[in-house]
Parts: C-alpha cells; structure tokens; sequence
C-alpha cells in the first residue's frame, strides 16, 4: 500500500486513541499464541455480574488473512482480508452468523495523494458508505457519507482536516450531519510517542454543549505506562499499563466523578498474555 493521506477514519484517530484506548472498567484476561501461519486468542470478559468469552482464529495465506471468532452466545464473526486484489486496493468481507444480515463487503484503495473506501451491507436494505480522503501525510482532508437506498435518504455525512508532524497531529471534524464540530491536538515529546499531551473540545450546536477533555501518557520506563484524562463534567480516570514479561500486559484502570464523591469508583482489570 501507498503512503499517502491514509483512510477518512484515520482523521482525528491519533487524540482519540489516546483519550479512549485501554481504558477499561471490566475484568479482562486474553492470552495468545502465535506463529508464522497466524494466531489463536481465547479471551474471557466479567462486566458487573455477566461474564462473557470467546475464541479467535487469524490464519495468513500470502495475501489473505481470515479471522474468525467464536462467542459464548453461539455468535460466529469472520472477517475476510485480501489485499493487491487490484494494485493498491484491499477488499474486506465480513459476516456474522446467526444474523445473516450483518454482511458487509469493503473496497479500499490507496494512492500517494488520495485514499478511498467504499462499504456495502449485505441485506434487503442495502446502506452505503464512501469517503474520500485527499492530500498527503502531513495534510489531508476529506469526507464520508452514508446513504440508505431503501428510504432514499443519507445516513451520516462527516467532513474532516488534519495536520501532522512528527511531534504533533491536530484535526477538526465537522459531524452528525453538521450539528457538532470536534477540535484535537496531541503532542508527542519523545520519538517512541509514548509521552503525549493531548486535548478534545466538541461543540454541538443543536443543545448549544461544549465538552472538554484534557489527558495524556507518560512512560515512566520501557516497561511502564501511565495515562490519565479529565473532561470538564468531572469525569478523572487514570489507567497503568505494565508489560510483565516480553510482549505479556497488564492494564489496570481506575475512574471517579470528582462532581459526585459520594458515587462508587469504577476499576478495571485486563491482562493480556502473548507467550
């Protein structure tokens, strides 16, 4: 593939990977393995007084990856990944059974100065996403839209900018159809961008609400680290990544609503083992 603007969705994914990623209020446990020809994840989830698991499969075939997962409810997801199936491009179909119609089937192509994607659902009423994404690494901007052939009428439309640095990504994201605007910037003070600040307004314009959020990582050592974010409703939650053994995590997560003391804390636990 290319190295050009990257996907619609790329657009703003740097702030919120960072404000959302591996914070976790539920009791996780996954272990892996692997090897060359792909991998096997078992992975058990306890939120509240559910639990929940389930089994992947990834299997790599010169270009083609297949995963499939197996649930608890007896739900099968697999995901088909082909890439160069026309220079450039990368088709993703997917499908989830008992529901047959959650199929859906994805046509990406990449260029120095242009990335396109076009999604199809696979059922009696078919809905349709595009996006386009123009410019090149440092600068893109672009746009997506949904569209519901049945009714006749467009699902979602989102227009988007970005800058990037190697130090530095901002973005602004106009949204919902036009009603909320969302503003971020990170900035990275190491080369490994494991140290980070990054900040998230979102206007909306319909409720005439603004939301603030501020956070930001720190590695305390190659092993180690330490996020935490606060928006301006008082929400304070912090999460400690931990690497235990070679390519094995634990994430320990902690959240309290400093507006409202008197309300229980929410914790979080996840271990990832990958021996």
């Amino acid at each position: 593939m290319s190295k050009g603007p990257g996907l619609f969705t790329e657009i703003g994914k740097k702030a919120k990977d960072l404000l959302t990623k591996d914070y976790n209020s539920d009791q996780k446990f996954s272990i892996s393995t692997y090897s060359d020809a792909g991998a096997l994840t078992s992975t058990a989830v306890k939120k509240g007084g559910l639990s929940a698991g389930d089994v992947a499969a990834l299997y790599k075939y010169k270009n083609t990856v297949i995963d499939v997962k197996v649930d608890t409810d007896s739900n099968v997801s697999t995901i088909l990944t082909i890439t160069e199936v026309l220079p450039s491009t990368k088709a993703i179909a997917s499908f989830k059974l008992p529901n047959y119609n959650s199929g859906k089937l994805e046509v990406q192509y990449f260029h120095d100065h242009v990335a396109l994607a076009t999604a199809v659902a696979l059922n009696q009423s078919p809905l349709v996403d595009f996006s386009a994404t123009f410019g090149t690494p440092s600068i893109a901007f672009g746009a997506e839209a949904g569209y519901d052939t049945t009714s006749g009428n467009f699902t979602k439309y989102t227009a988007g900018i970005s800058m990037t640095k190697p130090d530095s990504s901002a973005s602004i994201l106009l949204g919902d159809k036009g009603d909320s605007l969302k503003a971020s910037y990170v900035h990275y003070f190491d080369n490994s961008k494991r140290t980070a600040a990054v900040g998230e307004v979102t206007r909306r314009f319909s409720s005439n609400e603004n939301t603030f959020t501020v956070g930001g990582s720190y590695a305390v050592d190659h092993l180690t680290v330490v996020k935490a974010k606060l928006n301006d409703h008082g929400k304070l939650a912090a999460t400690l990544q931990h690497e235990v053994i070679p390519k094995s995590v634990m994430t320990v997560t902690g959240e309290i609503d400093t507006r409202g003391l008197e309300k229980n804390p929410k914790f979080g636990l996840a271990i990832a083992l990958k021996p």
